[in-house]
């Protein structure tokens, strides 16, 4: 014969089941969530360590700039209002088609604009008439020198190398105004990882 004291005992006996049966089953749950979390992250993981060996193998097996453009630095001995009035005199001169009917690229630049320490212009390369845009940052010195950032870039979103083309742009421009020349403390200083092929340029072409 079932008694009350048997009956309430079975019933303690599954109430307990229960309560262990629930605590696996969030137990489990808790591990599945575990698992889960750790192999996003072991993926993420190895997804950055994939990005970070392929940027560094491309700066190792491609040298330049991911987009075609160049970045110079300029130190001048004379006062920045005279660079940049020679910079800016130099693109007028060199603005019309006509100065390359001999061949060579001194030609087709256009001067935009002179605002605070910054001087802006394009240059377009005259057979395939590809856009560059130009910059030149002016920081005068305390001793009435100037140091110039050049930076050259093409508008061609899909330019990649470019024979030298934005070194030209702008190297160009301060040998044409002969700003390089007969001055002590000039230097012209620029590199591969920010010059697109600056090293094998021949500015008399291009």
């Amino acid at each position: 014969m079932l008694t009350l004291m048997d009956a309430d005992y079975g019933l303690q006996e599954n109430i307990e089941w229960i309560a262990v049966a629930n605590i696996n089953i969030v137990l489990l749950r808790f591990c599945n969530e575990n698992h889960r979390t750790k192999i996003v992250m072991a993926t993420l993981t190895g997804v950055f360590i994939l990005i970070v060996v392929a940027a560094v193998t491309t700066a190792q097996i491609f040298p330049y700039p991911a987009h075609a453009s160049c970045r110079i630095n300029w130190r001048f001995g004379k006062s920045c209002d005279e660079v940049r009035s020679q910079i800016i005199q130099q693109m007028k001169i060199w603005e019309p088609r006509d100065n390359c009917q001999n061949g060579g690229e001194k030609c087709l630049y256009k001067f935009l604009s002179s605002e605070g320490d910054m001087v802006k212009g394009t240059h377009t390369t005259p057979v395939k008439a590809y856009v560059d845009d130009l910059s030149f940052k002016f920081t005068s010195t305390p001793s009435n020198t100037c140091n110039v950032e050049g930076f050259s870039t093409s508008q061609t979103w899909y330019a990649v190398l470019d024979y030298g083309t934005n070194y030209c742009n702008l190297h160009n421009l301060v040998d044409g105004a002969g700003l390089n020349k007969g001055d002590a403390t000039f230097i012209e200083e620029t590199q591969s990882k920010v010059c697109t092929q600056y090293e094998s340029a021949d500015c008399e072409v291009y």
